[in-house]
């Protein structure tokens, strides 16, 4: 699995963690819908600035996304 497909589900899983669709995180994010659907398919290489928004909306910080994505 790429790093892409990797952050891609590791969003996804923290995301419903958080009880969040992805419709209504994309909104609260200030992503659109359909971008926010290819990051947590794999198919976005994002920037910084949209990876900041998604770890404020998940109230954590890029190192600890990070964390999580190694983890699998």
């Amino acid at each position: 699995m790429s790093l892409q497909e990797n952050l891609g589900r590791t969003i996804v899983r923290l995301r419903r963690g958080k009880g969040f669709s992805q419709e209504a995180f994309a909104n609260e994010a200030g992503i659109d819908r359909r971008y926010m659907s290819d990051i947590e398919n794999g198919k976005r290489n994002i920037s910084i600035d949209i990876l900041e928004r998604i770890c404020n909306k998940l109230g954590m910080k890029m190192s600890e996304l990070f964390v999580e994505v190694e983890k699998g």
